[in-house]
């Protein structure tokens, strides 16, 4: 398909060229040109849906914007912009992953994950927890994680993970944005997702926007809570509900930057849409701090002294 754009982008400059020579106007030419490729680009999303190499994420706003939901053949970056953020960007990583068990298991399949975290990143956003994944819908007995030392052993790993096809999907976390992974790495990775027709999930923890060749980037930011709700519908006083992402496309078909907030339910192991953030308490909830946080000052004058010359050592003459 590749070679056939090609081809008809060849074919419209050479016509364009003749038209200029020939005086005749080229507006009909350029709209045909546009026509096809918008054409072909449909095409193509259409023909990913159907082959199964884009993963819905069940919410109608994001999946358009995503133009049918996650690409699973290809590089999806999750980007922190600083360190608090980067338990958001594993949070969201581990709900897609939990989403794509839940898919594979209604068809009868069951590949396990591979999770390569970061040696540096690790001590600052911590490691998978089994316990903690179980209550967050993911299970353990699928999940496997290494910790490579080095950089580039974590990129071997990573590329040699995702061509063998033995895993639902790759995820590797990134701290920063390292001099030896650039564009020459991650298109390499790139093509080997693409051969295997399998994810590779990267997380880059307090990273900058850097060029790459992943399909999607969505940077990951926590966004408050809403109250724990209960069977009867009403919700649960002091507690702390589902976890909500805001999600932001950085880099995507889509024309405009696109913010989005995003909740997760682990126990229906299903994402929900959220109009805006709650910040409301329920009834007779008092916030932590309501009064004075520093005690009234005693036996100081009342009126603040005029301030005069000072110097911080003696005059040497």
């Amino acid at each position: 398909m590749a070679q056939n754009a090609l081809a008809r982008e060849r074919l419209f400059a050479l016509r364009e060229t003749i038209a200029k020579l020939e005086g005749k106007p080229a507006p009909a030419l350029a709209a045909a040109e546009r026509e096809a490729i918008a054409s072909e680009k449909t095409g193509e999303i259409q023909e990913r849906n159907d082959l199964g190499l884009r993963l819905p994420i069940g919410v109608s706003p994001l999946d358009e914007a995503m133009e049918g939901g996650l690409p699973l053949d290809a590089i999806i970056e999750f980007r922190a912009a600083s360190s608090r953020d980067a338990g958001a960007a594993s949070g969201l990583a581990m709900a897609v992953v939990t989403w794509m068990q839940k898919q594979e298991e209604d068809a009868g399949r069951s590949l396990p994950l591979l999770w390569i975290g970061d040696a540096v990143g690790a001590l600052e956003a911590g490691r998978p927890y089994a316990p903690g994944l179980k209550d967050f819908g993911l299970k353990p007995e699928r999940f496997f994680h290494a910790a490579p030392r080095k950089l580039e052993d974590a990129l071997w790993l990573a590329e040699a993970a995702v061509e063998s096809a033995a895993f639902s999907a790759v995820v590797m976390e990134v701290r920063g944005n390292p001099l030896h992974f650039g564009l020459t790495e991650s298109r390499r990775l790139s093509l080997r997702a693409r051969a295997a027709r399998r994810p590779l999930f990267l997380i880059r923890q307090a990273g900058a926007e850097e060029a790459s060749s992943a399909a999607l980037r969505l940077r990951v930011e926590p966004a408050p809570s809403n109250l724990r709700p209960l069977p009867d519908g009403s919700k649960l006083a002091g507690s702390i509900g589902n976890p909500i992402f805001r999600l932001t496309l950085e880099k995507s078909r889509h024309p405009a930057p696109f913010s989005f907030l995003l909740e997760w339910s682990p126990h229906e192991r299903e994402f929900l849409a959220v109009d805006k953030p709650s910040f409301t308490r329920s009834p007779g909830e008092k916030s932590a701090h309501s009064g004075a946080q520093l005690p009234a000052s005693g036996h100081r004058s009342h009126r603040t002294q005029a301030l005069g010359a000072f110097l911080a050592f003696e005059r040497a003459s």
